[in-house]
């Protein structure tokens, strides 16, 4: 069996625009994974149930998020509750710091000013959504290492601590303020800390803060723990990685034909939705809110800010990999047998488990599987098709209609959401989103937007709207997958040595020979090309 290592390599995160704009394109009578620019229709009932409209006044919404303890809001919350925009928290700032609102929003302003909005002092502590929003798009400016140089400086000159005497009563709250700004930092974007620079801006600033604040030594290692941890975590998952590669790899080179299919490594449809929401939510958790920012961005990051020096991990990347895989085991599963029985009983099977997978919130991998599904050596079995019950099926490709920017989906994606926030148990908090339309939206709304406005200001307005964005996929992040995990399952869908393009069609074609002159033509070149 040959492996598809490279040819699935071509679906990466760059390409992914292009792949599924080509797909709308193609005519079928099932329909392909596309991307429109038309408005989302208005919420209907879907298998979810109805989606409830949140009518709130933007600023009603203000004051009940005033109201509400910052502990009690998720990040996502927070940004709902915030409206169209950020309000800020003190007029001084627009006003000696160049920080430029609209309507009370907060439109742009210097690097310099925005950098000062986020340095605490003894009596101010910037707003959650400010700290998210602006070190997610920071990055377009400046390194982070260099912008963690600058909040130290900023630190030192204000509050005087170069001094060798210190008037502890003249800083007032700075201590726990510049300690907690530390812990969201490490807590929202923890991967930024693998650079050595970082941690030593850390050391360096957490060492004189405790000399003034000895009672904070104990938050502080708390802080520090929680960031080895969740590094040492993301390690962990880079080796499993690792070791599914060479593992499949291996399983390429000694296995020439399968000796066994998904259906006897698991034969329940729901078992295999489950396995498949494991592997989603785990892959799905350590892709760091930044590498949006690294993967769309890199050819319009300003001078003296190396997209090399940025990128510190590949989650994104392994993430969308896994999606082309799934799609690739479909494929192969089926095209593997050779007995029209088999093939429909496989069919059958992988769309049941995609209609298990919309059931629980996971539409990743049930998209992965039509696409599967819509393969061409798979579609152009007609024989087979005609066998298998396909009434479900088009009940699946309703859901994934790309139509009207895929407006069914969305709908059904918004139910899922609100049920998540309703939630009464942890399987109704699943939600995984079709990650190749999310990413897509994020591209538009960085291709519609500038980095800077005219006067070279920093465009904060861009900066808020994608972090209002990926706030949803924080909160999808968060989940744990509360179903019983079957490793065997798990490894074997990973692991699994699936057929190359070539060696997929030629599959194909043994199913069931070509009828027209073109698949006659196709044939023949494809087997010249493998040396048949």
């Amino acid at each position: 069996m040959e492996s598809t290592t490279a040819t699935m390599s071509k679906f990466t995160v760059g390409s992914i625009v292009a792949f599924v704009a080509l797909k709308l394109k193609k005519k079928s009578s099932r329909s392909q994974p596309a991307i429109g620019l038309k408005h989302m229709p208005k919420p209907r009932p879907t298998i979810f149930g109805t989606i409830a409209v949140d009518k709130t006044p933007a600023e009603d919404k203000r004051k009940h998020r005033q109201s509400v303890g910052p502990q009690s809001l998720s990040l996502s919350q927070m940004f709902d509750m915030a409206g169209s925009g950020y309000v800020g928290q003190n007029e001084r700032f627009s006003k000696d710091q160049a920080l430029i609102f609209q309507n009370g929003n907060l439109l742009s302003g210097s690097l310099e000013s925005l950098i000062q909005h986020l340095v605490p002092t003894a009596d101010y502590y910037p707003d959650r959504t400010y700290i998210f929003a602006f070190l997610l798009s920071s990055r377009l400016f400046i390194r982070p290492h260099q912008l963690f140089a600058e909040v130290c400086q900023l630190c030192s000159y204000q509050q005087n601590l170069t001094h060798d005497t210190i008037n502890r009563d003249s800083l007032g709250k700075f201590g726990p303020h510049i300690v907690r700004l530390i812990s969201e930092w490490t807590e929202l974007f923890p991967y930024d800390f693998r650079d050595e620079r970082m941690m030593k801006h850390m050391r360096d600033l957490t060492q004189r803060v405790i000399s003034i604040y000895p009672e904070l030594r104990k938050d502080i290692s708390a802080v520090m723990h929680a960031l080895l941890t969740r590094l040492s975590k993301l390690d962990t998952y880079e080796n499993s990685l690792t070791r599914l590669s060479t593992e499949s790899l291996q399983k390429s080179q000694t296995q020439a034909i399968p000796t066994t299919d998904i259906m006897e490594v698991c034969p329940s449809p729901v078992v295999l939705a489950q396995q498949l929401t494991h592997v989603e939510l785990e892959r799905l958790s350590m892709i760091g809110p930044e590498e949006f920012i690294q993967a769309f961005c890199k050819d319009r990051i300003e001078s003296g800010t190396k997209f090399e020096d940025m990128k510190t991990t590949h989650n994104l990347e392994s993430y969308v990999q896994w999606f082309n895989h799934l799609s690739y085991v479909v494929a192969s599963e089926i095209c593997s047998h050779l007995k029209k029985k088999n093939r429909v009983r496989m069919l059958e099977y992988f769309i049941d488990v995609a209609k298990e997978c919309i059931n629980l919130g996971n539409f990743n991998s049930l998209m992965a599987i039509i696409a599967g599904i819509n393969m061409n050596p798979v579609a152009r079995l007609k024989k087979t098709w005609a066998r298998v019950n396909t009434a479900k099926f088009d009940i699946l490709e309703h859901q994934m209609d790309p139509s009207n920017n895929f407006g069914s989906y969305r709908s059904s994606l918004k139910a899922a959401m609100w049920r998540a926030q309703c939630a009464t148990n942890d399987r109704e908090r699943v939600v995984v989103p079709f990650f190749s339309l999310f990413v897509k939206d994020l591209y538009f709304l960085n291709e519609g937007c500038s980095n800077r406005q005219t006067d070279g200001n920093v465009n904060f307005e861009k900066c808020w709207l994608l972090a209002k964005q990926i706030s949803d996929f924080i909160a999808w992040q968060q989940v744990e997958c509360p179903y019983e995990k079957n490793n065997k399952v798990m490894s074997y869908v990973q692991t699994l040595p699936v057929f190359s393009e070539t060696t997929l069609s030629l599959a194909s074609y043994e199913c069931e020979q070509p009828e027209n002159n073109y698949d006659r033509e196709r044939h023949k070149q494809l087997k010249s090309q493998a040396g048949l």
